[in-house]
């Protein structure tokens, strides 16, 4: 590593640290980062949350609109922003890889880049965190790339640096991932004003689910808020970069693992230093951005192999489009990508064949709404807008505008009138696949286990989850919503 007084003399005099930092010190930068989450916050419009810490966040800084994760599910998203560049450039798109790789050369995350540079980089668990009763001693990571955490990083107290060291903070919030803590009573006002979204039934079962992942929220904002208050006491707030950010959408069906706006949109914040109060950027913004919108800040190179672009300094960039993919999520093996513009949403699934209930080991053990909604079905208890999402098969192409329909619901791929529009996105998205080298087209990478292996290995923790409820390893449909209904006090 090179010594931080060299570091500190170099940077000074060559680079300059752009964005008024060339006068004084690097600064400090803390990522706060949340499991599952969608721009689900009162600064983002969501009433029956109370969010007071993000929302101050909000008006302290800047909040951007339309920020999108570029995968659906936890270590393909971390894998690329990290990076900043798409999994599916470095071949890191499978979630949760079986039998991790060291990275390729030219590519070196963040962390160590910023070691490297001088900086104490640290990661931890959010101050207080907790997973089903017991307290989180380490921070995630879940990379699908092999990595020493004690290489990556100092340890995980960013107070533990040496005097005027500047640091790169990372806070790992489990919540609002499920499972969701349930709720020992409900607020009748905040339980009937949830607006659940028109693809999901409005089922007692969901609406208290959806209760859960709302309080779930709240408990991120009060972590976010020990964390700032922490940053305060140590009088370095006002002289470091914050940013929150979810790593994709909210665990829902049709969330988590979908390229769906509920899958993919994540709330970003950011305030500090050269950040201006109050704005909302409505700009498309990419998390694999936040890589080179930190060294850009801190007046590092950029590496030409990270596809994100800066966002504090300079040009703002101005995109036409961003992508996304999603490929296996763990047990379930899929071919999906999509390419999304400031008026639409276009979504390619290479396998139509599939069903959007093809099968996943962990929504199935964790999602209340999974077998609530084949039992609803069976029984007409559906209408036909709902009943569509659980077709045996899913169209090539689906096309969403945007400007009519915010949330991305109401595909509209065979109206005429779109007809246009739609061969430009998917000429775009082709040559995006293209050019950038998609390593999904051929599944998982050579050294992961056959499809078969994992499957049998998922299907046994699905199983030992069930005998663990239920005493039976294959319960029906019935009987996990059954099972469902009474944790949720619904009987």
């Amino acid at each position: 590593m090179r010594p931080f007084s060299l570091f500190l003399a170099i940077a000074v005099s060559t680079l300059g640290f752009v964005n008024s930092q060339a006068a004084g010190p690097p600064p400090n930068i803390v990522w706060i980062i949340a499991d599952d989450m969608s721009p689900d916050t009162g600064a983002y419009g969501l009433k029956d949350v109370d969010t007071p810490n993000l929302d101050r966040m909000a008006a302290e800084g800047r909040r951007f609109a339309r920020a999108y994760a570029s995968a659906p599910v936890c270590s393909a998203s971390r894998s690329a922003f990290i990076l900043g560049c798409y999994q599916t450039t470095t071949g890191l798109h499978p979630h949760d890889a079986e039998n991790p790789q060291p990275l390729p050369a030219p590519y070196v995350p963040l962390p160590t880049l910023l070691r490297e540079a001088g900086w104490f980089v640290t990661n931890a668990a959010a101050p207080g965190a907790v997973r089903s009763g017991k307290a989180i001693k380490k921070g995630k990571t879940h990379y699908n790339f092999k990595h020493d955490s004690a290489e990556m990083f100092d340890g995980d107290d960013w107070r533990k640096r040496k005097p005027g060291q500047p640091f790169f903070a990372q806070f790992q919030i489990a919540e609002p991932h499920r499972p969701f803590p349930i709720p020992e009573s409900y607020d009748e006002e905040k339980l009937k004003a949830i607006q659940i979204p028109a693809n999901y039934p409005d089922h007692p079962l969901v609406r208290r689910d959806w209760y859960a992942y709302h309080r779930s929220v709240e408990m991120v904002d009060q972590r976010v808020g020990v964390i700032l208050d922490q940053l305060k006491e140590e009088g370095v707030l006002d002289s470091t970069i914050v940013m929150f950010f979810a790593d994709h959408g909210r665990p829902m069906p049709w969330g988590k693992q979908w390229l769906s706006v509920e899958g993919i949109q994540v709330p970003l914040i950011m305030r500090g230093p050269g950040v201006a109060a109050g704005g909302v950027e409505e700009r498309l913004v990419s998390l694999i951005d936040l890589a080179p919108t930190i060294l850009s800040h801190v007046g590092l190179p950029v590496p030409s192999w990270m596809e994100g672009q800066p966002l504090l300094d300079g040009d703002f960039p101005e995109r036409d489009h961003l992508f996304a993919a999603r490929d296996r999520c763990g047990d379930a093996m899929d071919r999906i990508r999509a390419v999304i513009s400031r008026d639409a949403w276009l979504i390619q699934n290479f396998n139509p064949d599939l069903s959007r209930l093809n099968w996943s080991g962990y929504k199935e053990a964790s999602y209340p709404g999974m077998p609530l909604l084949r039992v609803l079905n069976a029984s007409g208890g559906l209408d036909t807008f709902q009943a569509q999402w659980l077709a045996p098969t899913r169209p090539g192409i689906e096309f969403y505008d945007l400007k009519t329909d915010a949330q991305g619901l109401h595909d509209v791929s065979r109206h005429p009138e779109q007809a246009s529009s739609i061969a430009k996105m998917r000429e775009t998205l082709g040559d995006w696949i293209k050019t950038s080298g998609d390593k999904g087209a051929a599944g998982d990478p050579a050294t992961e286990p056959p499809m078969t292996d994992i499957q049998k290995s998922k299907r046994g923790d699905y199983q030992r989850t069930w005998q663990k409820r239920l005493q039976k390893p294959e319960p029906t449909d019935a009987e996990r919503v059954d099972w469902w209904m009474k944790s949720y006090g619904l009987e």
